[in-house]
């Protein structure tokens, strides 16, 4: 499915969930730089900080934008702290395991966790969980197929797997779902 479209998808519904409150313009804003991040991260296996920052500052400035009007759903601080919480969280799991997860990854959920946060805490840890679910998901399905090859050819188990589309699936959902919810 072309890029252009995937995006004009999410960006429909980004705005049915929403309605015309002040925080659709960040996701509106948001949704073609995560689109790309999707992309180039299943392509290359890379998060460049040249789309990872500029989502988590764009996201954050956007925010605090839609926070002054009246008819805003969300909290900026929620938003703010959910940044640092989702970045917190991955950088925890950098840590643990540098080989299976990248900085890109938690640059990345500086800019997912503010966008998750804004609808507040039960939205933040959705979107995270969707994430991971649909990760560990599509890595059982790649161990699985990757297992009886490997016992064939004997040549292992291993693969890199692009973690930052799941990343951004899970917050897309949670954004929905917050969104919807907010209505």
């Amino acid at each position: 499915m072309p890029v252009a479209l995937v995006t004009a998808v999410v960006c429909v519904l980004l705005a049915a969930a929403t309605g015309p409150r002040p925080e659709l313009v960040a996701w509106l804003a948001a949704a073609p730089v995560a689109v790309l991040l999707a992309v180039v991260d299943w392509r290359v296996r890379r998060l460049p900080d040249v789309l990872t920052l500029p989502l988590a500052g764009g996201a954050a400035l956007l925010l605090g934008g839609a926070a002054l009007g009246t008819e805003a759903a969300g909290s900026w601080g929620g938003a703010v702290l959910g940044g640092f919480a989702l970045a917190g969280f991955y950088y925890v799991l950098y840590l643990i395991n540098p080989a299976g997860m990248g900085l890109g990854d938690v640059k990345l959920a500086i800019g997912l966790g503010v966008t998750l946060g804004w609808y507040g805490w039960a939205i933040l840890i959705t979107g995270a969980f969707a994430g991971l679910l649909l990760g560990a998901l599509y890595g059982c399905g790649v161990l699985l197929r990757r297992a009886g090859r490997a016992e064939r050819r004997n040549d292992g188990l291993k693969q890199a797997i692009p973690y930052g589309p799941f990343m951004i699936t899970g917050a897309f959902l949670g954004v929905l779902l917050g969104g919807a919810a907010a209505s």
